[in-house]
This record gives C-alpha cells, sequence and structure tokens, in this order.
C-alpha cells in the first residue's frame, strides 16, 4: 500500500492529531461543568489554560490523584498505574494541574503513536509475509487505530491510550512465545511467556478490563493440562509448557490483586471501623466503589435514560461481536491465503493465524459482552481501542469491499464504518472539550 508504511503512518498520525487538537481548542467553554476550573488555585496563563480543555471527565480524578494521591475511597475507581506514572513523570514540576495536564496529554499522544507502530508489528507477526494482501492489512489495521472511536480520549490526560500500548505490547510478547514455541526455541518461549504476564499485569493496573488478556494464558493452559493427564509419554516437556503458561497468567492476576491490597492495608485496618467491602470474601475496593458509587453492575444501566447511550455504544458492539466469531470461523482464513490460492493452504503459518485470532477473540467478546450488562455501556467506544482483532476484521472487508466472493457483515459496509468513525472522532472531540456527554 505504500513504501514507506512508517513514515506514512507518522503522517496521519501528526495530522489526524493536529485535527482533533485544533478541534478541541476552538470548542467553546467548559460547558455545564466547571470541575476543571477548580482544581487550580489560581488562573493559568490564557494560552496555557486553553490544552485544560482536554482535562475533562475522568480525567479530573487522574491529575487530582496524580497531585496528591488517593485521598478518598471513590478514587480508587481510577487506574493506580496510570496516576502513579502521571505522578513520577511530574516529579521535579510544580505540582500544578495544568502542568499535570500538560504532561498527561503528552503520556497520551506519546503512547498512542506506540500503540499505532505496535499493531502494525503484531499485524505483521500474525499474519506474516505471506497473505494475499502482503503489507496492506497490517498498515491499514495500524491506521485504523489513529482514527478510532476513542478520539480525544486517546489524547487527553486518560488511561486509554496507555493501556492500548500496554495491552498491544502484551500480545506481541505472546504471539511471539507462540512462534518461538513452534519453531523449538523453548527457553525464549518460557520467558516470553513470563514476560507478557508481566506486561499485561501492568496494563491491568492501569485498566481493570486488562486482567481479560489473562485468558489467552487459560486458554493454553486448560487443553495443555487435559493433554498431560491422557499422554503416556511427552509429560515433561508439557508439564514444563503449562508452567510457564500458569506463572505468566498468575502475573497477570498480580496486576489486578497489587492495588486492591494497598487500599485494604490503608482502609481495612482492624482498630478503625471497616468499611462494608473490607469484610467481604473477596475484599475488592473497585468493584465496591464501581458499584457504591457509580452503580456498576449487572443490568443496573438498563433503565429507559440510558437508551441514547446504547445506541451510541450499539455500532461498536456489533463490530466486537460480530469480528469475534469472524475470527473463530472460517472466513477469517482468507486473509492468511496467498494471492493466486483459492482455499486457505494448511500450513504452519495459516495455522499460527488461526490460532491467534482465536485467542484474541476470547477477551474482546468478553469486554463486549459485560460492557453490554455490566458496565456503563457507552465507555465501549473507548476501551475498545486496546484490542486488536476488529480493526484486522475492518482492514479485511475494506480491502476486500467490492470485489468478487466479498461478504460483508450484515448490519454495515466497511466503507460506512470507517467514515462513521472518523466523524464520531471529530464531533466527539468537540463535546468533550465542551464537557459534554457522551464520555
Amino acid at each position: 500500500m505504500t513504501a514507506h508504511p512508517v513514515r506514512t503512518l507518522t503522517l496521519w498520525f501528526c495530522l489526524w492529531k493536529f485535527l482533533l487538537l485544533a478541534v478541541m481548542l476552538a470548542s467553546p467553554g467548559p460547558g455545564y461543568d466547571t470541575s476543571t476550573t477548580i482544581l487550580s488555585p489560581t488562573p493559568p496563563a490564557s494560552q496555557s489554560a486553553s490544552f485544560l480543555k482536554l482535562a475533562r471527565w475522568d480525567s479530573i480524578y487522574f491529575l487530582n490523584v496524580a497531585q496528591r494521591g488517593y485521598l478518598y475511597e471513590q478514587e480508587w475507581a481510577w487506574g493506580y498505574g496510570y496516576t502513579k506514572l502521571l505522578s513520577a513523570l511530574s516529579a521535579g514540576t510544580p505540582r500544578e494541574v495544568l502542568h499535570l495536564a500538560l504532561v498527561g496529554i503528552g503520556l497520551s499522544h506519546i503512547c498512542h503513536y506506540l500503540s499505532v507502530l505496535l499493531l502494525y508489528g503484531l499485524s505483521k507477526a500474525i499474519f506474516g509475509e505471506r497473505h494475499k494482501y502482503g503489507n496492506s492489512l497490517p498498515f491499514l489495521s495500524a491506521a485504523l487505530h489513529i482514527v478510532c472511536p476513542a478520539g480525544a480520549f486517546l489524547s487527553a490526560p486518560y488511561s486509554e491510550a496507555l493501556f492500548s500500548f500496554l495491552n498491544f505490547l502484551g500480545f506481541y510478547v505472546y504471539v511471539q512465545a507462540l512462534k518461538d514455541d513452534r519453531s523449538g526455541s523453548l527457553l525464549v518461549r518460557d520467558l516470553k511467556f513470563v514476560a507478557a504476564g508481566c506486561v499485561f499485569a501492568l496494563a491491568t493496573t492501569v485498566r481493570s478490563n486488562g486482567i481479560l488478556s489473562g485468558m489467552l494464558f487459560a486458554y493454553d493452559a486448560t487443553p495443555a493440562l487435559v493433554e498431560i493427564i491422557q499422554a503416556r509419554s511427552g509429560k515433561l516437556a508439557g508439564l514444563r509448557r503449562l508452567t510457564f503458561v500458569v506463572l505468566g497468567g498468575a502475573m497477570v492476576l498480580v496486576g489486578a490483586v497489587g492495588p486492591q491490597y494497598l487500599a485494604y492495608s490503608l482502609y481495612c485496618q482492624p482498630s478503625a471501623s471497616p468499611r462494608e467491602w473490607c469484610v467481604r470474601l473477596f475484599p475488592s475496593i473497585y468493584t465496591w466503589v464501581q458499584s457504591y458509587y457509580w452503580n456498576v453492575g449487572f443490568l443496573r444501566y438498563w433503565t429507559i435514560s440510558n437508551i441514547p447511550l446504547f445506541l451510541i455504544a450499539g455500532p461498536m458492539l456489533l463490530i466486537l461481536f460480530y469480528s469475534s466469531g469472524w475470527a473463530v470461523s472460517s472466513r477469517s482464513q482468507s486473509i492468511a491465503t496467498d494471492v493466486n490460492d483459492e482455499q486457505p493452504k494448511v500450513n504452519s503459518e495459516n495455522e499460527l493465524t488461526q490460532a491467534c485470532l482465536a485467542r484474541l477473540a476470547l477477551p474482546q467478546a468478553t469486554l463486549a459482552l459485560l460492557a453490554l450488562t455490566s458496565y456503563h455501556v457507552q465507555i465501549i467506544n473507548r476501551i475498545a481501542s486496546g484490542y486488536p482483532l476488529w480493526y484486522w476484521w475492518l482492514a479485511s472487508s475494506l480491502l476486500r469491499e467490492g470485489k468478487p466472493g466479498f461478504r460483508g457483515s450484515w448490519f454495515a459496509k466497511p466503507g460506512h464504518v470507517l467514515c462513521g468513525m472518523v466523524l464520531y472522532g471529530v464531533i466527539q472531540a468537540s463535546l468533550f472539550a465542551s464537557f459534554l456527554p457522551p464520555a
């Protein structure tokens, strides 16, 4: 598609970010909420204050926690890993909200750009160089991540960009471990399983849905355990692989439990009157504050007043569910075939591609199901940015659209989906900067 993919992606990234920043900085006023203004005790210079238009919604909490640490119970709903990193990067600078906001904006831009490059590399690692679309599929997938519906949230002081970077990095390391497994590089494979788990653990400290990536390890561990039990020979090799897969999965669990333990040690002292969540079987401050303060829970969001938010989230939910089904169906095999092949080749490269797609379908489909039934459903438009599978489905559909034998989705043409993403990103940036929903 292009002779210089990284250079072209960089140019497109800069143009898109410039457009979004221009829209946000030109947006009128603080909207109906002035929370950003009360964070700063003294009004900053007007030129710099314009960037506070990117400090909206949850970013106010992120900046406040990064500024003075966790103070109130409900603040533990926001990722421990992101706020601590933001605080560390701001060390040595004035602890004013503007400086923290600028650091957060810079971090989001850097992480989003690195995510674009990582998705490009991950796509090449999974689909190889011999599939019939050559470099076009990895390039287009990375380009779609630039204009994904997360929009302004990947520019503002939010955790989405950092999460996408870490989640993509974890997927990349995990895929490399699977490739090493097939090539016989067992020591490197074992180390990469653990390394992938550590990266996913970091992602989980940034956003709690990072724990869903641990499903990759469960996917590998379950059949491996069955094979070890049933096998009469080769048990030692299988046990070794299973050990490191489980160890990698345990790292993800550490990323989820670690911040909860810190909160427990702060709020659940025996000498004090314990909070209700302290005496639960699984004393998680995160699940408590989400339920108690934000009414997050199974079907709690299913009210008539929230119908517009379900309509806003509907297209992305359809894409996530549909592309997850595509990944485990025979239709996804067509993107791994050679130009002259009418049927998919049964070789190790195609098998690896299908194995990776099936694994990545699990966390994505689970995320969509949780968003539909338990989350504030509109956030799916931004948290889906950290899951690569739907980019590949859309990219392959765009490349095949209009060609003989192409079977598109029943709900939209690929070109219409792309146009909708771009329009949504621009409109949402304007609404975000004016402190207007959806958030």
